[in-house]
């Protein structure tokens, strides 16, 4: 779930996630070679066969049970109308035979009341599931949660790989009610003396989820040393990926410690299209929608690091916030990323409410210590309601905001904002922004700024009422084709060769086309590093 500042008129280290990989990204590690045991299943097959190709049995769930020492369990083609169990599996793999088209189909199959999934990972350690097409795990009670694959317990080093995800959910139609909820990959550390530790869920799709008030992809609660890579998530209405704390995942005195967030992550490399809540039911509130659907949202987490994805047309692109009250969002790095046509704003930190009315009435959790770096940010705020390009919401402190790209489009539009009240809030600090580039249509005199509450028009004026942004500049940053989602510099971009030092650890080795950050003089401003070959 998530909301998020929208009145039109408002306005330390971190520590790189060690994310498990093997050779080939299996999880068999000793049990995969020659060597492992080998058993087939078949729409074709039957109970109490031998689990060779010859004689395959019917039952995933059986096959998964002759593994006691591990090895590969391997589908062949077809639509298979079973949820598959993995309850203290050690070195196995599930994948399809070949290349042969394997659909885990949930229509014929009811959700039970809880969380359940087509493929449910519990207790269990070296795990690959792979090249599924999961799909139509369907219900309309508010009381089940369908997933597509579920990982909890006490469960460490699993893989997702190049499953695709989809057309599934929860459509109960209730308006305003957040007991909606699907999810189509989901991660709960739900041990408080057990992380779930090395998961890796990468080269993925998954698409036309209907989620009510979850997540498409979500790690949340005692969850470390992960990696969400690689993936395309789109045409889901609610968040894209999240990483999450403080919610009851862990319950009792654990609820508020360290152990109930997901931290020492990785989010890289991911493309997420159309992430939109209108049309949610669990979103429809005061007589309207709430169009508040990150494509990536960081609620809670800790020490994370956010990099080179692509985010287009999602209602909010990325969030680094805390929704609990007692919750917070810390060392997170957000670098490299391209945003552009999220509805509301591109970038926003810190919680959504301070306990006013105009806000919602609630008191939300702080975000310190997090940083903004060498992203590309265009055209956001396609409601046209005022917003910003990046938004500084309440509860935020020690944040940096530097070599930046933010290139708006509305004529007035402010390419930093703030929020009512900011300057009051005694756990606020503003955030200390430098060696950006900024450019909006109305030009350097209408462009507007918000810095704790207060907002100011004109470049020069900004700067000189705030000292921020001493080494900014405002220029067309010249990027390819901006309108047609080519967000690459241009042969002659200020941006180029022009961004402020900054250590690897912070901003990362890589641009966002996964190509040497740092070509030539300086480190370009923004998420791409121009070369000269470049048209």
């Amino acid at each position: 779930m998530n909301r998020i500042w929208a009145a039109p008129a408002a306005i330390a280290l971190v520590a790189a996630a060690t994310v498990w990989t093997t050779p080939g990204g299996s999880a068999l590690g000793a049990a995969h070679g020659a060597t492992a045991q080998r058993v087939f299943v078949s729409t074709q097959g039957h109970a109490g066969a031998a689990g060779t190709r010859a004689d395959p049995l019917a039952s995933v769930d059986e096959a998964i049970g002759r593994l006691a020492h591990g090895g590969v369990v391997f589908l062949r083609a077809g639509t298979y109308a079973q949820r598959v169990l993995l309850r203290g599996a050690h070195h196995v793999v599930i994948r399809p035979y070949r290349h042969e088209p394997v659909i885990l189909d949930g229509g014929p199959l009811t959700p039970p009341p809880g969380r359940s999934a087509m493929v449910t990972i519990v207790n269990s350690s070296w795990v690959t599931v792979r090249g599924l097409d999961i799909r139509g795990y369907d219900t309309t009670s508010r009381k089940a949660v369908p997933i597509g694959v579920y990982v909890h317990g006490a469960t460490s080093h699993v893989a997702l790989l190049g499953n695709h995800v989809h057309s599934m959910g929860n459509y109960n139609g209730t308006l305003g009610s957040f007991d909606i909820n699907a999810h189509g990959i989901a991660v709960y550390g739900d041990r408080a003396r057990h992380p779930i530790t090395h998961v890796a869920i990468v080269h993925n799709e998954v698409d036309h989820l209907t989620l009510g008030a979850s997540e498409t992809v979500v790690v949340n609660g005692n969850v470390t040393h992960w990696r969400i890579s690689h993936n395309r998530i789109h045409d889901d209405n609610n968040i894209g990926i999240d990483a999450i704390g403080f919610e009851p995942t862990l319950s009792g005195p654990a609820r508020f410690t360290r152990a109930n967030r997901a931290r020492h992550g990785v989010i890289a490399d991911n493309v997420i299209r159309n992430i939109i809540s209108r049309g949610n039911p669990a979103y429809f509130e005061d007589g309207g929608w709430c169009n508040c659907a990150d494509g990536i949202y960081v609620d809670g987490g800790k020490a994370i690091r956010v990099q080179r994805n692509t985010l287009v047309g999602n209602d909010i692109g990325i969030e680094v916030a805390a929704e609990n009250a007692r919750g917070i969002a810390d060392h997170v790095v957000v670098a490299d990323n391209a945003v552009t046509r999220s509805g509301f704003v591109g970038i926003a930190t810190g919680g959504y409410c301070d306990g006013h009315q105009d806000c919602g009435g609630v008191e939300t959790g702080r975000a310190f210590a997090n940083r903004f770096l060498h992203n590309t940010l265009y055209a956001n705020n396609q409601f046209a309601d005022g917003s910003p390009e990046v938004l500084v919401q309440y509860h935020v402190r020690r944040t940096v905001i530097q070599g930046n790209v933010m290139r708006a489009t509305g004529p007035g539009q402010p390419l930093v904002g703030t929020v009512p009240r900011a300057q009051h809030d005694a756990s606020a600090t503003a955030p200390h922004l430098d060696g950006n580039l900024y450019f909006a249509r109305g030009g350097a005199a209408r462009a507007s700024f918000g810095v704790l509450g207060t907002t100011y028009t004109g470049w020069q004026s900004y700067r000189s009422a705030t000292g921020q942004d001493a080494h900014s500049r405002y220029a067309d940053p010249r990027l390819r084709h901006p309108a047609r989602g080519d967000l690459h510099l241009r042969r002659g971009s200020p941006a180029i060769d022009a961004g402020l030092t900054v250590a690897p650890r912070w901003v990362g080795r890589l641009d966002v086309d996964g190509q040497r950050r740092v070509h030539g003089g300086r480190i370009d401003i923004g998420a791409d590093e121009w070369r000269r070959a470049s048209p």
